[in-house]
């Protein structure tokens, strides 16, 4: 008797386990040309990330884990590349992606110079509606708050042509101004 129902209680959790996760693998990420998701989470201080209040800057969400060696790369260049071009005209959104917090809040805390909006999405509702399944998986927003291009892992090799779109997506008179003041840091 004890062994059926510890045989019950494991196809429970299988299943359990299972039905949590057929969620983000059913999820589309959104495609080129689409609206995304509006609401992000909440960033540090607590207010709501909203794509909408963000429109008429590039937006770049990506996600990331703290167990993951490319994602630890691609942070700190992302928020070299925001303060460069300004905050003004780019906004970086790095989203957690189902870790604790602790895991989130030890990451931050090691790249505090790093000035990004972090966000925590420990259950994975955002990451889920986004259908992130690999990591760092980057989503580039025009100025109209459209997906107008994705990246899924980060290279070194892969960085001048993130540039290049990033760059393409700015007006004019941001790509032709001096670079911010505190791109130096």
């Amino acid at each position: 008797m004890t062994r059926s129902i510890a045989s019950c209680v494991l196809a429970c959790l299988l299943l359990t386990a299972s039905m949590g996760t057929a969620s983000a693998q059913d999820a589309t990420p959104p495609a080129v040309g689409s609206l995304p998701p509006p609401l992000l989470g909440k960033d540090r201080a607590g207010r709501e990330v909203d794509l909408a209040a963000l429109r008429g800057k590039v937006v770049i969400v990506t996600f990331w884990a703290s167990w993951c060696p490319p994602c630890r790369k691609e942070l700190p260049v992302l928020g070299q590349f925001q303060r460069v071009v300004g905050r003004d005209a780019l906004e970086v959104v790095a989203i957690n992606y189902k870790e604790p917090r602790r895991e989130f809040t030890d990451v931050v805390r090691r790249n505090r110079d790093i000035d990004l909006t972090w966000v925590h999405d420990a259950r994975g509702d955002i990451s889920d509606l986004y259908g992130v399944r690999t990591l760092p998986h980057m989503f580039m927003l025009d100025r109209d708050g459209r997906v107008a291009f994705t990246h899924r892992g980060y290279s070194e090799q892969s960085l001048p042509g993130i540039i290049d779109e990033v760059l393409s997506l700015l007006p004019e008179d941001v790509r032709t101004r001096p670079a911010s003041n505190n791109a130096s840091r």
